[in-house]
């Protein structure tokens, strides 16, 4: 396994990377985020993937509409992801990750299969450029999140990944030992976030090791269930910001490398 960051797609991120130690930079191209303009960013990208030595590990859209109103994919928003499934395989990056969103005028039954539809159009795209797909389990604006669904979709679609970051399951409620155990094999990307529940409510997302995950039983089912892929920092605190922010992510890595062998 390899330690990264979440970052913006700067040359400051691969200083700061290459500074720490880390393996990778992971960019998110959210909604909102203009993916054509990114794409044309890929050759200054390659640039500081070779001047400072960290790769780009991970690319994903979060929060955009996938299908419509009446269930029909949105050719815009396919087009952004191909996009970006397009520049993740020039900058060498295998893993692209999504959602897909929950059509309130559709069944369950139609959303599942809607939903596959949709993915199985990523991941042949993928195929073709050397890029696995991956849904994150994060719920924004995204329901295949939980064994539930993973059962349905993840089950018919035997190339298709997940993301996993075990602070979603926390927060819902889950238990995210058991989701590692049963669906480790599946996880092509993880991240690494604290979670801190107070009297059952989110407090916040401190750095990982100030947080109440049971960060060594996760590593111990990941090395269990073969997983060596990519691990990305993903600093979220609402507290842990600027000089506290600086030092809580020295200290999530000084952390977590003991446990990467």
């Amino acid at each position: 396994m390899k330690l990264g960051i979440i970052a913006d797609p700067v040359e400051q991120s691969f200083q700061m990377a290459q500074k720490k130690g880390l393996s990778f930079v992971e960019f998110c191209i959210n909604i909102g985020q203009d993916c054509r303009q990114f794409s044309q960013r890929v050759e200054e990208l390659e640039e500081y993937v070779k001047k400072y030595g960290v790769a780009v590990g991970s690319i994903g859209r979060w929060g955009s509409d996938k299908l419509d109103a009446g269930g029909t994919v949105i050719e815009e928003e396919l087009q952004n992801n191909r996009c970006l499934i397009d520049a993740a395989s020039r900058l060498g990056c295998k893993v692209f990750h999504t959602g897909v969103n929950f059509v309130e005028q559709l069944s369950y039954y139609e959303n599942i299969s809607r939903a596959m539809d949709y993915l199985q159009k990523l991941v042949e795209y993928g195929e073709q450029k050397g890029v696995r797909i991956a849904v994150y389990n994060c719920r924004w604006n995204n329901y295949i999140c939980t064994p539930e669904q993973w059962k349905l979709v993840h089950g018919h679609l035997k190339q298709l990944g997940i993301k996993y970051d075990s602070s979603h399951c926390i927060y819902d409620g889950g238990d995210y030992l058991q989701e590692a155990k049963d669906w480790g094999s599946r996880f092509y990307h993880v991240h690494i976030k604290g979670a801190l529940s107070i009297g059952g409510e989110r407090f916040d997302d401190p750095p990982a090791g100030l947080d109440s995950t049971n960060w060594g039983a996760f590593f111990s089912v990941l090395y269990a269930v073969g997983y060596n892929g990519l691990l990305s920092i993903e600093p979220h605190s609402r507290v842990w910001r600027k000089q506290l922010g600086e030092k809580g992510l020295d200290y999530t890595i000084q952390y977590l490398r003991p446990m990467i062998l």
